[in-house]
């Protein structure tokens, strides 16, 4: 009979010599993986799949040059809310910087305001009358400039002899010669002051296109129901004339000011505003073509439409909508037109601009001028891209500004020196 052996649980401290020693201190050898990763199917109907079709899209579009990768981003059509700069909704400037990520900041930048020394007078400062007007500009050609503005407003509403219009179309046909006369005008005159305007592109009514996607929704019903998706936006402007330059103007802030800014949330849907979707071509344009050499933008200038005409507005009781009204218009312009420059740059949501790009805009109805300036700090607004963003675009605007009280006997009672000055400070903008 086999007799029965118990083994100790306590190995004894000196091992089998077949028993391998390990130093502690031995650092373990890296093997390399014998099988590549296991990754989704690119055809597969699942979470994973999705999402690395999503991946290589990216990958493509970042490898792909710019004429390239706009074809790749504008190139799914699927419906998309129409934002118009002259929107007809009530209280639109806070939808619109929510769309657009931007902040409002009431005046202008430090650039564009007197200083301390302009509005008040030091002991040994030399007189008013020996100062300059704009900087850069001596006072004797700014009468000139003054004398301008002066003879092409007689020029247009009181020497020009212009039938009666259509319903509606009086702003576009009374105004916008003259706003295009004096653009012409003022430029013309500052080229020797501002040499960037010797290389500069003056388009009349062109046409600025921008895409975008900010915030994302659940489809509701057909084969797709239940699936999240962005939500896409698509602002289509026609400014009534704008300068774009060679050079890119300089930022009016650093960007990490916008850091602390506040941008208002709307938690409603955009349908509510009301906006409407739309299916059509996806389009992202800044009024040139791609290899144009003047691709950076300086200064639009907008008309008022004959609906938002202030006298109309008192009639409906509406006078308080007519900043709101302005601000928004500022804010969707400025924005298309500097998120379509970034774009033409190579930025775009997963490439987020690595400098600031900034624009200017006047908007006028012939008589009230309103001067807004942009500076587009991110276009990074989807929302996977957009969750641990800090940046935010801004946006600087002044109240309406008259330009002359009436015109009496063939003379121009009352020019506005200040609205005049800031036109040129506008226009005398340069890096």
């Amino acid at each position: 009979m086999a007799a029965r052996t118990r083994l100790s649980l306590l190995f004894p401290k000196n091992l089998p010599p077949f028993r391998n020693k390990r130093l502690v201190h031995a650092e373990p050898a890296v093997k390399e993986p014998a099988y590549p990763p296991v990754v989704p199917s690119l055809t597969a109907k699942s979470k994973s799949a999705r999402q690395r079709q999503v991946d290589e899209q990216v990958k493509r579009i970042c490898a792909a040059p710019v004429e390239e990768k706009l074809g790749l981003i504008t190139r799914i059509q699927r419906k998309k809310f129409v934002v118009y700069p002259q929107t007809f909704a009530r209280n639109a400037d806070r939808w619109y910087q929510h769309f657009t990520k931007t902040a409002y900041i009431p005046g202008l930048p430090e650039r564009f305001t007197p200083g301390p020394e302009s509005t008040q007078q030091d002991e040994g400062s030399p007189p008013a009358a020996g100062r300059r007007a704009v900087p850069g500009i001596e006072n004797e050609a700014f009468a000139d400039l003054r004398s301008v503005v002066t003879r092409v407003i007689l020029q247009d509403r009181w020497h020009m002899k212009k039938p009666k219009t259509f319903l509606y179309r009086e702003q576009e046909l009374m105004v916008g010669p003259f706003l295009r006369n004096l653009v012409t005008e003022l430029t013309h005159n500052l080229t020797k002051y501002n040499p960037l305007f010797r290389l500069s592109s003056l388009d009349f009514n062109p046409q600025v296109n921008f895409y975008w996607r900010r915030g994302q929704r659940i489809i509701p019903k057909g084969h797709r129901k239940g699936r999240q998706e962005p939500t896409r936006f698509q602002i289509d402007d026609r400014p009534n004339s704008q300068i774009r330059i060679t050079q890119q103007l300089p930022q009016f802030t650093p960007l990490e000011v916008s850091y602390a800014a506040e941008v208002p949330e709307v938690t409603l849907a955009p349908n509510l505003m009301p906006l409407f979707r739309r299916q059509y071509d996806n389009n992202i344009f800044t009024g040139a073509k791609l290899p144009d050499p003047a691709c950076y933008g300086h200064t639009q200038f907008h008309l008022v439409p004959d609906r938002y005409r202030r006298d109309r507005m008192a009639r409906l009781q509406q006078s308080d909508q007519v900043e709101v009204f302005l601000r928004a218009h500022g804010l969707a312009s400025l924005f298309a037109w500097t998120g379509a420059q970034a774009m033409y740059q190579g930025f775009w949501n997963h490439e987020d601009v690595t400098r600031p790009f900034v624009s200017q805009a006047v908007i006028t109805d012939g008589q009230f001028y309103s001067f807004f300036c942009y500076q587009l700090n991110t276009v990074a607004l989807s929302v996977e891209t957009d969750a641990n963003n800090p940046r935010k675009n801004l946006l600087w605007g002044t109240k309406s500004l008259p330009l002359y009280e009436s015109m009496q006997d063939g003379e121009v009672v009352g020019l506005n020196d200040d609205v005049v000055k800031l036109l040129v400070q506008f226009l005398m903008n340069q890096p």
